[in-house]
Parts: C-alpha cells; structure tokens; sequence
C-alpha cells in the first residue's frame, strides 16, 4: 500500500530552515576566509589591497564627475560655486586616475593610514583615561587601560607596517572563530 499522506510546513519553519541554512552558509564562507588570511596573508592581503585601492578609485573618479555634473547643470549656484565644484572635481578624478595607475601602492598606503589613525585614537582614548581616571569607581582599571591603550597606540604609530599586518591576523583568527560559532548555531538551532 502507498502511502498518500504529505507532510507540509508552516511559513514559520520555512522561514527557521532557510535561517539555518543562511547561518550554516555564512559560517562556512567566514571560516574559509578566516583559513586564507591565516594560511595564505600577503595573498589575501594583496588581494584585500587591491580591491579596496580600486573602489577607492572609483569612488574618487565618481564623485569628481559628479561634482563636474553638478558645476554644469545645476542654474542656482553662484559663479564662484561653480569654479568651486569644478575645481573639486579636477581634484577627485585626478586623484582618482593616480589610485587607480597603481592600485598596490595606493592599498599599502590607505593600509598604512588606517593603522596610524588606530593608532592616534588609541593614544586619544589612553589620554582620556588618564583624564577620567579620578573620577572613575575603578580609578586602577582606568590607569591599566590607558597605559595599554597609549603602548598599543604608540606601537602602531612607530610601526604602522607591523599593525596592519597584526590587524589582519586579528581579523582572521575572528572570522575564523565567528565561522565556526555561526556553523555551530546553525546545526543546534530549530
């Protein structure tokens, strides 16, 4: 005898399974992304450069076309404002153009900017801590932070190269760890 019954589901177990499956998806793509920083960095690395230097490019030559746009078609905009947003976009499309005719060099130095600032807002957060320190209840926790906080700062700012590639690891290990716990939910949840 055949058996004719069907099970069907509720939208709202679709809606769980389809969840799980995100999670389990998700997971796997940040753990093996997680396993190509940490076992392949300069490649990854360089691949990250190069992407973002050319995004940067682009948004570069965007807005300066953008800016050329509105110079030329806008009729409410003074003369002196239409020189402005003309010169504004010479600058962005030249800038554009130079990201662009070396994409490694410009995601080294955006690489190397974005270490430096971590590391200045890391001496500003130090130095606030020592600020705040009196009249904080953990006077001697406010004092460890900003002496680890002004050490890590400095270490960046003296070695920016060293940061950034500190930085990478750390966001490996993270998608790594993150990968497996998004893994891990997805096959425990309901």
């Amino acid at each position: 005898m055949v058996d004719t019954t069907t099970t069907t589901s509720t939208p709202k177990q679709d809606a769980g399974e389809g969840s799980r499956v995100l999670f389990g998806v998700g997971g796997l793509i940040a753990v093996i992304l997680g396993l190509f920083v940490l076992f392949a960095p300069k490649a990854t690395a360089g691949a990250a450069l190069l992407l973002i230097a050319a995004l940067i490019g682009i948004y570069a030559v965007v807005t300066g076309l953008v800016y050329f746009g509105t110079a030329f078609r806008s009729k409410s905009i003074s003369a002196w404002s239409r020189v402005g947003y003309i010169l504004l976009g010479i600058l962005y499309v030249i800038g554009g153009v130079i990201i662009m005719s070396n994409l490694l060099f410009s995601g080294v130095v955006t690489a190397l900017l974005f270490s430096i600032m971590i590391g200045v807002t890391w001496i500003f957060e130090g130095v606030l801590s020592f600020v705040t320190a009196s009249k904080s209840e953990s006077k001697v926790w406010s004092i460890i932070y900003g002496i680890i906080s002004l050490l890590a700062g400095g270490a960046l700012i003296f070695s920016p190269l060293m940061g950034a590639i500190t930085l990478w690891w750390l966001l490996g290990i993270g998608m790594l760890v993150l990968g497996i716990t998004q893994i891990i939910r997805a096959f425990r949840s309901r």
